[in-house]
């Protein structure tokens, strides 16, 4: 088989594209971010307009739930860079262009209102919030595969996924219905996206399957999130996999199986030598990873059994 050059992959995915594009079209459901902020909560904060310094006992909430927003709203909010990195692998033209500039303008909403929440509800040290945007935002975004058009798709298709379980899981542990019901919202915007990039990887996979699977593997291997740049990213990812907003199992069961599910990585036939070596190893890194899930279990449930015999003593 014919091994397709990036150029030649996107003139045969045009169609795909426009088709994914006008079913996104569909299904999308206008909203509109200030229904969703809590407004009447809000006052000044001390600063020019003398007003009140901010305190965590204005919106009370756990330390982790704190970080959790934090790290979605500055993960968000480096849009312009990742708007840029799809521009330029895409293009602007035609159905992949519509397409680039709707994500944007949709996901641009994400940052708007989580923002709005926080300052408005008092959730976070407005200062150190923007602080930490102008580092994150500084030193920009330049993903590990902007030059590699399958390995993007496949990027996205698990990236959107992820981004979804983290907002939607995060919403749940800060104990407030807004926040709840503001993140289920973006949440079920991430989801579509991943379903627009997933069809697009099916079709990839189709289209020269040898290429798409090594580009798989190649992203499932070695997959971080995009904000993994953010200031004690390490230390929060921890906090927040303990809490059970984003671990090593929901990784692996809600947002790697399921991508590779929809496109019958396992079932494809007709693969090349090194087609297949790529597959290989592709299941070589799921069976590890599976131990490392049951591991981190192992040892959350021991700390959580140690906390609970603490509290009860």
């Amino acid at each position: 088989m014919q091994t397709l050059t990036q150029s030649q992959i996107l003139t045969e995915l045009e169609q795909v594209v426009e088709e994914n594009l006008n079913r996104h079209l569909t299904v999308a459901k206008e909203w509109f971010p200030h229904e969703y902020v809590p407004w009447t909560d809000g006052r000044n904060f001390d600063g020019v307009l003398d007003g009140q310094p901010w305190s965590p006992e204005d919106r009370p909430m756990s330390d982790v739930a704190r970080s959790a927003l934090i790290v979605n709203l500055l993960t968000e909010d480096n849009l312009p860079s990742y708007h840029h990195e799809i521009a330029v692998l895409f293009g602007r033209d035609a159905a992949w262009g519509s397409w680039v500039h709707r994500w944007t303008a949709e996901e641009g909403r994400h940052a708007i209102a989580i923002r709005d929440y926080l300052l408005t509800s008092r959730a976070v040290d407005p200062v150190q919030l923007e602080r930490l945007r102008m580092d994150h935002m500084s030193t920009g975004y330049k993903s590990a595969h902007h030059q590699a058009l399958l390995a993007s798709l496949a990027y996205v298709s698990f990236q959107e996924l992820a981004t979804r379980v983290s907002h939607r899981n995060t919403g749940r542990i800060t104990n407030d219905p807004v926040a709840d019901r503001l993140l289920a919202r973006v949440a079920a915007d991430e989801n579509l996206h991943m379903v627009f990039y997933r069809n697009l990887l099916k079709a990839a996979l189709e289209l020269d399957p040898d290429q798409t699977m090594r580009a798989i593997t190649d992203v499932v291997t070695a997959f971080e999130m995009p904000g993994a740049d953010i200031a004690g990213f390490q230390r929060k990812a921890v906090e927040m996999a303990i809490a059970g907003v984003y671990d090593l199992r929901q990784h692996r069961d809600e947002v790697v199986m399921p991508v590779l599910r929809f496109c019958g990585v396992f079932e494809l036939e007709g693969l090349s030598a090194e087609g297949e070596q790529a597959r290989t190893e592709l299941a070589a890194f799921l069976s590890d990873l599976e131990k490392q899930a049951l591991r981190f279990e192992d040892k959350r449930d021991a700390l959580q059994a140690r906390l609970a015999a603490r509290a009860t003593a």
